[in-house]
């Protein structure tokens, strides 16, 4: 495979086109999106955006009857691979192409196993290295001071500020590359939101943050680069 020109793309999706059953969705989308940057989707509601997310980590494939045509091309670990590829592993694509949804989603269990669940689930044992990764993840998200005293609370009994920093720091936990956001702050009170924000510029100097909104204020305020998804 021909590998993209740019030394600082992260991802090059190449005539792109999404269909469910016989509607479609996308239409011959062709994008390159730089690394380290905070690529914003913008578009009335209805339009494919969160469909487009899903494409980066093709969480759409358990969608009946839905459709993908053309060509996706994500850098991980230095190297360019179609993550549409029979050999590429949808367990490591995920790890390295987080996301985050509109509604926290913590699990029914403590702040401290919330955070830690990704690393059980993939076989980590050593209970050390495990509580180390967890605090430094909480940190990243200003999040620690506000827990540490109470990592063993149902995760549940967050605020919804926090319940989206510690779902944010459950899909850090493993150092992704890309992280998908699908307006993170929709359902947050303004502090609460701008603390995320916060959040989104101290992450784009290690990963590349897709994410849609609806604000264009708060696209103007973090976003790099902006894509507008039209009616079809």
């Amino acid at each position: 495979m021909k590998e993209p020109n740019s030394e600082n793309n992260i991802i090059k999706a190449t005539n792109i086109s999404f269909y469910y059953n016989k509607k479609i969705v996308l239409k011959e989308i062709s994008v390159e999106i730089p690394e380290c940057s905070i690529f914003a989707v913008v578009g009335p509601s209805g339009q494919g955006k969160t469909t487009f997310l899903k494409i980066f980590n093709r969480l759409w494939e358990t969608i009946p009857y839905a459709r993908l045509e053309g060509e996706v091309n994500i850098r991980l670990n230095g190297k360019w691979i179609n993550i549409y590829e029979k050999s590429v592993s949808l367990p490591f694509l995920r790890r390295s192409v987080g996301m985050i949804f509109q509604t926290p989603n913590p699990l029914p269990m403590s702040i401290f196993k919330n955070v830690a669940f990704p690393l059980k689930l993939s076989g980590y044992k050593d209970k050390l290295l495990i509580e180390k990764k967890v605090e430094d993840v909480l940190k990243k998200v200003y999040l620690w001071n506000e827990v540490k005293n109470r990592l063993v609370d149902d995760a549940r009994s967050l605020s919804g500020g926090q319940q989206q920093r510690l779902c944010i720091a459950r899909a850090l936990i493993f150092e992704p590359e890309i992280l998908l956001m699908d307006e993170p702050t929709s359902f947050l009170d303004a502090k609460s939101g701008r603390i995320i924000e916060t959040l989104l510029l101290s992450l784009k100097d290690r990963c590349t943050i897709l994410l849609i909104s609806h604000s264009m204020e708060q696209v103007k305020r973090i976003a790099d680069l902006t894509m507008e998804l039209s009616i079809i």
